[in-house]
């Protein structure tokens, strides 16, 4: 099930998208679904007549993966790390499809990675991995604009990692998919820039959700990124970004500088 978060007029509401590329629609569901389930109305819109938001604004946090497969780590000079790297993103830092991710005036090298990403179901803590399925709402896509030159003079992340702008996700979240195998690309003005696969993850998906909610209490709404393949280059002004991941769909932003 394709669950987004979409405006026609005014306010921001859920719903069910379904059918077949081009002659997608969208069904209007009641309420919040992280809380009131999906109870879907007879209010039905063509997809093309809706414009998509972020399909989730966390309630609390993005936490990001740092250096999850060898080969990105490796394009970026850095080691494999010996635990999961960690960092947070707050939720200011969200956007929805088509939104501009807007450079940051303190950076010259900002940086796309294509990312599968984990949305929560519901709140939880310390989950073995053999019930990380029970906590997890569904997955979508996300790209984690990172900005070089901050990440590597600052001692923290929380600059680098964190500006406005840098976490788009979407284009909606998909609650049907065994996250084992699957693609995950991106491009750079319609190029092929990362063409990896969820295979290649040093730590999988299990794994990582139930080693972040040994950290933090994770709540509905968190979403987790699991790391980017090899690949990542710089963006500049004017280009388009897009990811695209197996059973899910594309997520594109286009690049500005204000």
């Amino acid at each position: 099930m394709r669950i987004a978060r979409f405006v026609v007029d005014s306010d921001p509401m859920y719903g069910v998208v379904e059918g077949e590329p081009g002659s997608e629609t969208v069904t209007v569901i009641n309420g919040d679904p992280f809380f009131h389930g999906v109870e879907p109305t007879s209010v039905r819109h063509k997809l093309e007549d809706v414009r998509l938001l972020a399909p989730i604004i966390p309630r609390s946090k993005v936490v990001g993966v740092g250096r999850n497969f060898v080969d990105h780590a490796a394009e970026l000079g850095n080691e494999v790390p010996a635990q999961p790297l960690l960092f947070l993103k707050p939720n200011t830092a969200v956007v929805g499809p088509g939104d501009p991710v807007v450079l940051p005036e303190f950076s010259e090298e900002v940086s796309y990675e294509a990312e599968l990403c984990v949305v929560i179901g519901r709140i939880c803590k310390d989950v073995p991995e053999e019930r990380v399925d029970d906590v997890i709402f569904g997955y979508t896509c996300g790209n984690d604009f990172t900005a070089r030159d901050a990440q590597k003079t600052d001692l923290q992340w929380a600059r680098a990692k964190g500006f406005d702008t840098s976490a788009p996700l979407g284009p909606w979240i998909e609650t049907e998919l065994d996250p084992e195998d699957i693609s995950i690309k991106s491009t750079l003005n319609g190029e092929l820039r990362q063409d990896g696969n969820t295979t290649q993850m040093i730590r999988g998906v299990r794994e990582l959700v139930s080693i972040v909610s040994h950290a933090f209490t994770l709540l509905p709404g968190d979403v987790i990124m699991t790391g980017t393949p090899a690949g990542v280059g710089l963006v500049r002004e004017g280009d388009r970004v897009e990811v695209e991941i197996e059973g899910i769909g594309t997520l594109s932003n286009p690049i500005v500088r204000r």
